[in-house]
């Protein structure tokens, strides 16, 4: 979902420092609530292992530009169901610097705009789990609909903005509308994979239970 350069530039890159920011503030606040419920160890080592999980999705795993941007498998409702929100958040931000700080420099100028992108779906996929995840579900028990309904929120989440991008920097001509529109049929495909991974590492998490209240995941992924 790396944002092309050359799609936005000169003052209308301002717009992604404020989103940016807006999503930096969000993620304070979830990183702040982790801290007081499981301490600096447990956060750090699920935000460490989150870091390298996305790094390695974004760099060994099958991935293609199409489109406005690139088709990632990012498997952010992955890392939210096993390891939590923040450190999900913290692995996504400094996995993408990483990936782009030594091996894609050209796509620093779009750091602002390709974090928001992962960040805010990331976001209102932790809101609506509340609301997906039936009260004293544990994760491990998920549903495919569930996992399903998670999955298209957090992917289609991200096709919203990557063409919100699109069409704020280079605006509504029809070479634009084909691109955006490209983008956002191959990645939708994502969603013939990711419901099927999740349910595939809850699974396995499932036969694991000695992880159960190791710093290592999330509390919620066993206790309802």
């Amino acid at each position: 979902m790396h944002i092309e350069p050359g799609i936005v530039t000169g003052a209308k890159i301002a717009l992604s420092y404020a989103t940016a920011a807006g999503a930096a503030v969000y993620s304070a606040k979830l990183i702040w609530e982790a801290l007081r419920n499981r301490g600096i160890p447990s956060l750090g080592v699920r935000a460490a292992i989150a870091t390298v999980a996305v790094f390695v999705f974004f760099e060994l795993l099958p991935h293609m530009a199409v489109g406005v941007s690139e088709v990632h498998l990012i498997l952010g409702t992955t890392l939210l169901l096993i390891l939590g929100t923040a450190p999900a958040a913290i692995g996504l931000a400094l996995g993408l610097l990483i990936q782009g700080a030594f091996f894609a420099p050209s796509d620093l100028p779009q750091y602002a705009m390709n974090v928001t992108t992962l960040l805010v779906p990331l976001f209102g996929l932790h809101m609506l789990s509340k609301h997906v995840i039936t009260k004293g579900t544990a994760y491990v028990d998920l549903s495919f609909k569930q996992c399903l309904a998670m999955s298209a929120t957090y992917q289609g989440g991200i096709v919203l903005w990557v063409a919100f991008w699109a069409f704020y920097g280079s605006g509504f001509g029809a070479e634009n509308i084909s691109a955006v529109l490209s983008f956002g049929a191959a990645y939708m495909l994502v969603l013939l994979i990711e419901p099927i991974a999740d349910l595939a590492v809850l699974a396995a998490a499932k036969g694991m239970r000695n992880l159960e209240g190791s710093a290592l995941v999330t509390p919620r992924l066993y206790s309802i």
